[in-house]
């Protein structure tokens, strides 16, 4: 990896004004933006995962954005793939790669060495759990998979046999989880790099998120998932995302719309704690205060990334 910029990631829970100051900062850095939204690659998720607009854009490149169907997968070491050939390819250019998300794993598994397990199977057991699901039906794994992976089960819709037998083949094959596996390694950075946080009281970030779930909802959001809908897409992981899987709720009749949209709120809130529970837990980051002027935040960005010492990637670790 030929380097010559540290990675800047802004990270922060949802709402917190993470994509309006990215841009400024690109601008000033002759910088580019990668998304760090595990929700955003998919096209025609744009009101419910607060995409950036064109317009709002300003110019700056952005990357990954509206790469996948909502019919489609799109798995953690994917994403991994993915960004650290824009990182390498922006690098190349003499631009500064900045990621931009809240999705507190996807930038990790970025920036560390995290190994993933998508090799780890066993074709053998991967047919007996399919000849399982024939017989008593995808439900009787997905609760299997609930006893012995309940992280990842409540990530994996109840009709997508495939990922609930890929997710059971992984236990069967590694002896651990899909998670526990992954999240074994990745101590070791393989960039330098600066992480900017932005934090903000809980009592305004969660008037800010209900606030957007309203202005979401006035700007067309349930006319978007009844497009997904009306295309047929189901059990997906996109529409398992915020503000989708509780959209289709209401299309299916079994609550009303105003109680899908207080529970898009409620599950938005929640999200955002745990957001800032796991950026807080599992990464070296600064952290700003969201209220301040955009402007007051990027000069002190600026300043940090002038005299700040960068994390560096240690290379002279055992590879």
């Amino acid at each position: 990896m030929n380097i010559t910029k540290p990675v800047i990631a802004i990270v922060g829970p949802t709402a917190s004004g993470k994509t309006a100051l990215s841009v400024d900062l690109a601008a000033r850095l002759n910088g580019e933006i990668i998304n760090g939204d595990s929700m955003q690659v998919y096209k025609g998720l744009d009101i419910g995962t607060a995409k950036i607009t064109k317009e709002e854009m300003g110019g700056i490149p952005h990357h990954l954005f509206d790469i996948k169907n909502p019919s489609e997968e799109y798995s953690v070491a994917d994403y991994q793939a993915d960004v650290r050939g824009c990182i390498e390819e922006i690098s190349s250019r003499g631009k500064q790669p900045i990621i931009v998300g809240g999705t507190g794993l996807y930038i990790q598994a970025v920036l560390f060495d995290f190994r993933f397990t998508e090799q780890a199977g066993d074709p053998n057991v991967r047919y007996n759990l399919e000849i399982e699901a024939s017989e008593q039906g995808s439900h009787a794994l997905y609760d299997k998979l609930r006893q012995l992976d309940p992280e990842s089960a409540e990530k994996i819709h109840p009709n997508n046999t495939r990922r609930i037998i890929r997710a059971l083949e992984i236990i069967e094959v590694t002896g651990k989880s899909k998670m526990d596996h992954e999240q074994g390694k990745g101590d070791r950075a393989l960039y330098p790099h600066l992480l900017i946080g932005l934090d903000l009281p809980r009592d305004l970030l969660y008037e800010r998120i209900n606030w957007r779930v309203d202005d979401m909802v006035d700007r067309g959001l349930v006319t978007e998932v009844r497009t997904l809908w009306d295309q047929g897409v189901r059990g997906t992981q996109a529409v398992q995302a915020i503000g989708y899987k509780e959209l289709y709720r209401y299309l299916e009749g079994s609550i009303s719309l105003e109680e899908a949209v207080e529970l898009v709120k409620k599950n938005t809130r929640n999200y955002a704690k745990r957001q800032l529970t796991y950026l807080r837990n599992k990464l070296e980051i600064s952290w700003f205060d969201a209220t301040e002027d955009r402007s007051e935040l990027i000069e002190g960005i600026l300043t940090l990334l002038k005299d700040y010492p960068i994390r560096e990637a240690n290379s002279k670790q055992e590879k």
